[in-house]
């Protein structure tokens, strides 16, 4: 069967694919990139220019992770506001946080207009709104934050939507862009000089020392310094405490009515987020959203449902042409984890991006590169892996992990969705139980059945089925696989193995 991503976004399918070689075997390199992401890619290209010898290595095609799946929106608005930040990380972490997004912005600035990369680069106001009074009072207090850690940030009741609002929070300066331009300019780029970008080079070992081994399905790869760029770290334990995965969930279509370009965000929770982008020559509107943990949802094909609706009666739209879904990583803390591992000496990492991975992705390839660099930056104590932030992160950190052990003892209790093959339409995945244990059984359209372990290799939790992509998806820390129990996305690192189907 085809294990393609079943829905792709927009800047997928308005993009011609690119075709970079697999790994031929054993390499050697300065430094080995896990990942062709935007933050493998911009780690990589700021590398290169500083004359160091790189490998990307990508486990499926370069942006077919979680960058090919964003709504990239180029922001100083972060998922955790600023009265938060102001509280747990103090005046100076606060306005770090804000200046290293206003950087990062500025480094795709750079780079767009250093290598003339057609991506329709455009800077556009944003908008974070309130539609009831109790929302309005938060915003004030976010309005003051904003301004205090230096956005040029505004109050205002002028918000260019075709729906009443109370007012909204305007920051000036975010940028639109078609991603995948962006970085496929930056991948095509960083072949030669030592440097190399392979696809479907699967990692299957990480060895940290002097040199580091990386294992993959094709050779190994040594080199003095490894970055893990793979949304979630590879087989990390103890930092997934840290980590929790959620789907999110767009659509687009061509707008047929007016709407200011710009980014738009309502303060429902969770929120949904709005913006323009012209694709060739045609406007769009892009609306992401119906955010929820992985494997928390039974029917996920029910958030592009509710998501439609929601476009269609708020923006001139009428028919949405795409749908795609990602996967977000939330900190306990609620910033990103960008630096050198804990525990490890060569071997950095760059994760927790929430909802802004297009923004930490860019910065995490600046933090990153300047650290083996040995460069100074302004940053990197913020956003380092080991920094220990009790007050920011102790009440996710007890829910979340909680929640993570009820997952991993219930699902075993849990009884079968059924016994029989009968039992699982076309187009489905069930747990059936076969022979005493639990077997995760998908069918094909045409009726063609695939059997294979229901325990996650990562740490053993049981996957649950996603109707809306037809994967498997671990609700405890985030990996997915294909219906054949392929890896899709980490921290596994194993596929799921076959198991014997039912016999009806």
């Amino acid at each position: 069967m085809n294990d393609e991503r079943l829905n792709k976004s927009l800047w997928t399918v308005t993009t011609p694919p690119r075709d970079f070689p697999t790994l031929p075997g054993d390499l050697a390199v300065d430094v080995a990139i896990i990942g062709g992401g935007i933050a493998g890619l911009t780690t990589a290209w700021l590398l290169k220019r500083a004359g160091k010898k790189v490998a990307v290595l990508e486990m499926h095609r370069v942006l077919s992770g979680q960058t090919g799946q964003t709504t990239a929106h180029l922001t100083e608005l972060l998922d955790t506001p600023y009265t938060t930040l102001l509280q747990d990380f103090g005046d100076k972490g606060a306005h770090l946080a804000a200046s290293s997004s206003r950087a990062a912005i500025e480094q795709i600035a750079s780079l767009v207009e250093s290598l003339s990369i057609p991506c329709g680069f455009t800077r556009v106001p944003a908008f974070k709104y309130a539609e009831t009074d109790s929302e309005l009072r938060e915003l004030l207090l976010e309005v003051s934050a904003a301004r205090q850690v230096g956005l040029l940030a505004s109050f205002t009741k002028d918000v260019p939507l075709p729906f009443p609002v109370k007012g909204a929070l305007r920051v000036e300066d975010q940028a639109l862009f078609h991603p995948r331009e962006y970085l496929l300019a930056l991948a095509d780029a960083l072949p030669g000089d030592g440097c190399h970008l392979f696809e479907n080079t699967k990692v299957v070992d990480l060895y940290d020392g002097t040199p580091c081994r990386v294992v993959t399905e094709r050779g190994t790869v040594t080199a003095q310094v490894v970055v893990e760029a793979t949304t979630t770290p590879l087989n990390r334990v103890a930092m997934h405490t840290r980590l929790y995965p959620y789907r999110t969930y767009a659509v687009a279509g061509p707008l047929e009515g007016p709407l200011e370009a710009g980014q738009y965000y309502d303060s429902q929770d969770p929120y949904h987020y709005i913006r323009t982008q012209q694709v060739d020559g045609v406007p769009y509107v892009i609306v992401g959203g119906e955010d929820h943990k992985v494997g928390s949802e039974e029917d996920t094909a029910s958030c592009f449902t509710a998501l439609e609706e929601y476009a269609v009666k708020h923006l001139p739209v009428k028919q949405l042409t795409h749908r795609w879904s990602g996967q977000v990583i939330e900190p306990a803390d609620g910033l990103p984890s960008i630096g050198r591992n804990v525990g490890s000496r060569h071997v950095y990492v760059a994760t927790g991006f929430s909802g802004t991975g297009m923004t930490f992705g860019t910065l995490a390839g600046m933090v990153v590169s300047d650290l083996i660099l040995g460069n100074e930056n302004p940053y990197a104590a913020l956003y380092a892996p080991g920094r220990v932030k009790p007050k920011a992160s102790a009440k996710d950190f007890i829910q979340e992990n909680a929640e993570v052990a009820f997952r991993f003892v219930a699902d075993r209790l849990a009884k079968p969705d059924g016994r029989q093959l009968a039992d699982v339409a076309p187009g489905e995945g069930k747990i059936l139980e076969v022979e005493g244990r639990k077997v995760a059984v998908y069918r094909e359209d045409d009726g063609t059945a695939h059997a294979v372990s229901p325990v996650c290799t990562h740490l053993g939790c049981h996957v649950h089925w996603n109707n809306a992509e037809r994967s498997w998806d671990c609700p405890c820390h985030g990996g997915r696989f294909s219906p054949t129990g392929r890896v899709l996305n980490g921290p596994a690192m194993k596929d799921l193995p076959s198991r014997k189907l039912p016999v009806k």
